[in-house]
């Protein structure tokens, strides 16, 4: 084989990207030549050009996503190819839908922020999911009383929703048309569950809910806000505390 030629070489990137299902960046993919025989970052990138366009046409495509470079299946066949695992895809609710949409907007955003915009608490397990998840990591602690945590997304939130870098986020206008208008109901023609009524009637009068605000309200307050998009956490230096387990300044730099 010979690893001077750009043809070559993306059959050989190919194979490696197959076989390590993840994503692979450059560097990554350098490293496992020997030093005599390694290509360089330009020869590789060609090569991915050309494996790029080898997969014109083809059922999957070569992605770019924040951790480097990925072979996967086209969208337009994911509904048939779910098939194949008799597991359900996790459905998530939309207040863990709509926390993580605050937080990709407005990173690094504490809790109480959250809270303060979508006008209910957060629930504890919706925060303990996203950090499980690895969407969402603490890049330090806002220095107010209490030192409330501040999130971020991480990497793996990217290459979960195919992106390369916060950039390439949707503006908040197209997820405002996303959002489908609310359906007028007849409360009076509307009926009551049964359950409900049975607690209603024990209960007496009924306590008035909190308000909460709409996902469509909540868009347009993040559309109005002056901040941009935070991408940069270099001037969070030495907000982290090391003896609660958060990562160093240098760390952050790293996965970003």
């Amino acid at each position: 084989m010979n690893l001077s030629d750009p043809k070559d070489l993306a059959s050989l990137l190919e194979a490696f990207l197959l076989a390590s299902g993840k994503p692979m960046s450059v560097e990554r993919m350098a490293e496992l030549f020997d030093e005599i025989e390694r290509p360089t970052p330009s020869l590789l990138r060609k090569a991915l050009e050309v494996l790029d366009k080898s997969c014109k046409g083809r059922a999957f495509e070569l992605k770019e996503v924040a951790s480097g470079y990925r072979l996967q299946v086209r969208e337009r066949f994911s509904p048939w190819v779910g098939r194949l695992w008799e597991e359900r895809p996790q459905r998530y609710s939309r207040a863990l839908l709509e926390t993580l949409v605050l937080i990709a907007y407005r990173q690094p955003i504490t809790r109480g922020e959250i809270e303060d915009i979508r006008g209910v608490a957060v629930n504890s397990q919706i925060v303990k999911t996203l950090l499980e998840r690895e969407w969402v990591r603490v890049v330090g602690h806002r220095d107010v009383p209490g030192r409330p945590a501040m999130f971020a997304t991480t990497k793996q939130f990217l290459d979960h929703f195919n992106l390369k870098n916060l950039d390439e986020l949707p503006p908040l206008a197209v997820l405002r048309e996303m959002e489908p208008e609310p359906q007028l109901v007849d409360v009076e023609e509307a009926p009551v569950p049964a359950a409900l009524q049975a607690r209603a009637d024990l209960e007496g009068e009924p306590e008035t809910p909190r308000e909460q605000t709409s996902f469509r309200s909540l868009l347009a307050e993040l559309d109005s806000m002056e901040t941009g998009l935070k991408t940069d956490f270099d001037d969070l230096r030495g907000e982290t505390d090391p003896e609660e387990g958060q990562s160093t300044p240098e760390e952050d730099r790293r996965d970003y």
